[in-house]
């Protein structure tokens, strides 16, 4: 499993709530052409978008984006600004943005704007770092407390 079938994970959910993406799209007020471009492969969504329709959908981030085969929890929290979860993720871990930046070859400056909030980062790199600290995206990012592997 990977981050390469989420199209088609996003495409059986729509499919398995008996709607379709002008639903979908009409809901989470977002364009019919931007799930499109997510149901085909041709993008990924921001962290945001993958937050939203995971919430949608009633499904962690992870069983959305393809990481995971079975939906692992039934309730989630509201995620906390990325740049300071991050930051306690760092800390909880023990990590310094130096060993990540040698794991995930993501540039210090880039997790530096994370962490002053003047960014956030692309879902590919939320795996990335996720994978790195082996935690699920949820966990990483604050919609779960349970660090499940």
């Amino acid at each position: 499993m990977g981050i390469e079938n989420f199209p088609e994970i996003l495409k059986e959910l729509v499919v398995e709530n008996l709607a379709n993406l002008t639903d979908v799209s009409e809901e989470l007020e977002c364009g019919e052409s931007t799930l499109s471009r997510y149901a085909t492969g041709r993008a990924l969504p921001t962290l945001e978008m993958t937050v939203r329709l995971a919430d949608y959908f009633g499904v962690t981030c992870d069983y959305l984006l393809g990481l995971d085969a079975e939906n692992a929890y039934d309730s989630f929290s509201p995620c906390p600004p990325f740049g300071k979860r991050f930051k306690e993720v760092l800390t909880y871990y023990k990590v310094s943005r130096y060993r990540l930046v040698r794991t995930t070859g993501i540039a210090e400056s880039v997790m530096r704007y994370w962490t002053q909030g003047k960014t956030t980062p692309s879902i590919a790199n939320v795996v990335k770092i996720a994978e790195a600290l082996g935690c699920t995206v949820d966990f990483l990012i604050g919609r779960c407390s349970q660090k499940i592997e």
